[in-house]
């Protein structure tokens, strides 16, 4: 079911890094974001897929992880995520809406993933240059994101924002990921 999905569809930055996440299954993935709606369906996103540990290092060490968590460098060796799905915009087919093409193609795929049993996170703090470097991409390609993928290593709990209306996620004494969420009621303002 849908919901149940788009609940366990949490920002995962914890992985089983031995499991194998291959090329076809991050293909499968994209194909989902291929078919996903596209603003005047310009499909203006292109994707480098990586299932190479030696690739995957390179990539990682272009990325930041969980701002919000500001003692935290990231995943450990031996957490980190066994696939990468960089995300690119074609300048030469974007147009102003691009940033929903992503955001609509990025949860496409990770409701895939979460449906195979994978988890993922996207990532927008990204050595961009560094990357562009590593993977010899073409200038004329923007880097908005990167997802993660992986077989998700941690529990992530989703809560009700606080009287305090606090907003970070967090992490507690058992390595639990808590993520809070206003509640449905303070963010419907009509109803007619």
């Amino acid at each position: 079911m849908i919901a149940d999905l788009i609940r366990k569809n949490r920002s995962c930055r914890r992985f089983f890094q031995e499991h194998i996440v291959d090329l076809e299954t991050l293909t499968k993935l994209v194909d989902l974001g291929r078919l996903s709606a596209s603003a005047a369906n310009l499909q203006p996103l292109k994707y480098i897929l990586s299932a190479n540990p030696q690739k995957n290092a390179l990539i990682f060490s272009c990325l930041g992880w969980a701002g919000y968590i500001e003692d935290w460098p990231g995943p450990e060796e031996g957490e980190r995520p066994s696939g990468y799905i960089i995300i690119l915009s074609d300048s030469q087919k974007a147009n102003d809406y691009v940033g929903y093409d992503c955001g609509i193609a990025s949860q496409s795929i990770l409701l895939g993933a979460r449906e195979k049993g994978l988890a993922g996170c996207m990532i927008a703090s990204i050595k961009r240059q560094k990357l562009r470097d590593i993977l010899n991409i073409d200038p004329r390609f923007k880097i908005p994101l990167v997802i993660a993928i992986g077989k998700p290593k941690e529990e992530i709990v989703i809560e009700d924002v606080g009287s305090d209306n606090a907003i970070r996620y967090w992490r507690d004494s058992k390595g639990v990921h808590h993520v809070p969420k206003r509640k449905l009621k303070d963010i419907i303002i009509g109803s007619y």
